[in-house]
């Protein structure tokens, strides 16, 4: 198993997620707001507000997948996210040894 992470462009998430439920077998997502910034570049902050606000909205992306579906994930977010811009944002996958889902129903019970 796979863990896929993904930081995209916010405008870029409604396509993104049409894309990724259209793969078969896709386990579905976790999203969150995120910030952040380039690399350094030529351009320096002069001042505190600048510093403080040389940061940008993005979206976070987290995937548990199976090894073989993990591949398709990834190519489908770069080829749907990028803009060819930078900023664009930064896709990674680490292993992951074990998974489980916590819900399970309880022996005896009616599951909802």
């Amino acid at each position: 198993m796979k863990e896929i992470k993904a930081v995209v462009r916010p405008n870029k998430l409604p396509a993104l997620r049409e894309a990724l439920r259209d793969i078969p077998g896709f386990p579905g997502m976790t999203v969150s707001k995120a910030e952040g910034c380039s690399a350094p570049s030529r351009h320096v902050p002069h001042n505190i507000k600048e510093e403080l606000t040389d940061y940008t909205p993005k979206v976070r992306i987290e995937i548990i997948a199976d090894d073989d579906l993990a591949t398709v994930i990834v190519d489908r977010i770069i080829a749907v996210s990028q803009t060819g811009q930078i900023g664009d944002g930064l896709v990674w996958v680490t292993p992951v040894d074990r998974a489980a889902f916590i819900f399970k129903t309880m022996p005896g019970k009616d599951s909802i």
